[in-house]
């Protein structure tokens, strides 16, 4: 039977064991990257300063946990745990468990305790569905270190900016900068962040940041870069995710105002914040800082359409603010592909080793990792899966929405990759992975699709061949 490749990757990070047991330092390395295999899948959270990502995270977590006030480039986990708890690890001493609590809406840590460039991580276990699965990392403001470091602690990337800068393509070109990297390109998705204030705040802001989106996903400079690229505005997803009662309440109340008044007010932050209005000052400046101005224009808007709940109103600022279609990407592309990417981090990881402590013996592990690179086709399958996704890889939509199942977009399972909603027999089975054989070699030479279509049923042929053993 052929081997998957974090089969195939755990058995040469086990022979590197063998072979540099006489490093400490070696060791300790490769055995760091056997335990990750057991680990929640790690996904870093990057961007400029300003770019929005401690946003981006306290949406995807549906608590505001983001950011922590401290000196200096430090990285935040934030992992499941039964209760809050925080642990920081200092470059000097043993680690600290400082209070945690809650003021306001706020997760409150007390970190005045701590010099300045003293800290060296911070861990936060927090309860979230989410973080059962995925390991969030929020980063520092990009630099050249902060690349070196995501290479080597996070195994997907979520790469936060709020338009795509020079910056922004030079930093993920830096991810890339390695050949195991530049192999497997699929630990990627870009998001637009504050996809709210396109075209000045417009009520169609969100409709035209998806449009956006949709045109950077084909363009040359990030297509090769990131799997997706996803508009979001994290301040109405988070907003959405966290909605009170009273917060809705103060909502309905601005909703059944008279509308010329209530249309007067939301001109700017500031009239909104200081005109005389039958909702307190204090209100309507939470409002504004937890909404936005055309956060809470849309949620009037929504209200007068018929969300007269607070669970309709969060369920439709959540679906709008394109935090869905991330949690899919997530899902999709990282998480139920979790074992492929961190034997890709198992990969990066094993060429530390090999470049600071080479050895004649270690020929044959460079051979290796260079086999399980030209032959592991579930980066193929990955990297099409984010085609697929994205819109970059276009097949008839009959062929494109079999093509994701058939390499695992609806799960890796058999049965889910051949579209069984029951137990199948074995011949069941056999009989659909035979017909979806030959119907994908005819189009792997269709001469009606293009080559990149070609190309793309090459790639769905070898999934089906793969399901044969």
């Amino acid at each position: 039977m052929t081997r998957t490749v974090d089969e195939a990757v755990w058995a040469i990070l086990h022979e590197a064991l063998r072979l540099y047991q006489d490093s400490p330092r070696a060791t300790n390395w490769l055995r760091h990257h056997i335990t990750r295999f057991d680990s929640p899948l790690r996904i870093a959270v990057a961007g400029r300063p300003g770019s929005g990502k401690s946003t981006v995270v306290n949406a995807v977590v549906g608590d505001e946990v983001a950011p922590l006030e401290v000196d200096g480039p430090v990285f935040t986990w934030y992992q499941d745990g039964p209760q809050p708890r925080a642990t920081v690890y200092m470059r000097h001493g043993p680690p600290v468990e400082p209070p945690i609590g809650r003021m306001g809406r706020r997760m409150d840590i007390d970190l005045s305790q701590f010099e300045s460039g003293g800290v060296n991580r911070i861990v936060v276990d927090w309860p979230a569905r989410v973080l059962r699965d995925a390991t969030l990392i929020d980063t520092p403001p990009i630099a050249d270190e902060i690349s070196e470091q995501i290479a080597a602690e996070a195994d997907a990337l979520l790469y936060v900016t709020p338009q795509v800068h020079v910056m922004d393509v030079r930093f993920l070109q830096s991810t890339q900068d390695h050949p195991v990297a530049r192999a497997a390109p699929v630990n990627g998705i870009m998001l637009l962040s504050r996809a709210d204030e396109v075209g000045g705040g417009k009520i169609d802001a969100l409709t035209t940041a998806k449009q956006i989106a949709r045109r950077y996903r084909r363009d040359a400079r990030v297509r090769g870069l990131c799997q997706n690229v996803v508009a979001v505005s994290g301040l109405i997803g988070q907003a959405g995710r966290t909605m009170p009662d009273e917060e809705y309440q103060s909502l309905a109340a601005l909703a059944t105002a008279p509308r010329a008044q209530t249309e007067e007010l939301l001109l700017s932050a500031d009239r909104f914040t200081r005109a005389e209005h039958m909702l307190s000052a204090s209100t309507r400046r939470e409002l504004a800082d937890r909404l936005g101005i055309f956060g809470i224009r849309l949620a009037l808007t929504l209200i007068r359409q018929g969300a007269d709940s607070r669970n309709k109103l969060a369920s439709e600022l959540v679906q709008r603010s394109g935090l869905n279609e991330l949690r899919d990407s997530i899902g999709r592309l990282f998480v139920d592909r979790r074992e492929v990417l961190k034997a890709r981090s198992a990969l990066l990881g094993l060429d530390v080793v090999l470049r600071m402590e080479p050895r004649p013996g270690a020929a044959k592990l460079v051979t290796e990792v260079e086999r399980v690179l030209a032959g592991a086709h579930e980066f193929h399958e990955l990297r099409l899966l984010g085609g697929l996704l994205s819109g970059r890889t276009r097949l008839p939509e009959e062929l494109g929405t079999e093509a994701q199942r058939l390499i695992g977009g609806y799960g890796t399972d058999l049965d889910a990759r051949l579209g069984f909603d029951r137990e199948a027999t074995q011949a069941e089975v056999q009989n659909a992975i035979y017909d979806a054989l030959a119907r994908w070699r005819e189009q792997s030479e269709n001469p009606m699709l293009g080559s990149a279509e070609r190309d793309a049923a090459r790639v769905v042929v070898r999934s089906c061949e793969a399901m044969l053993t």
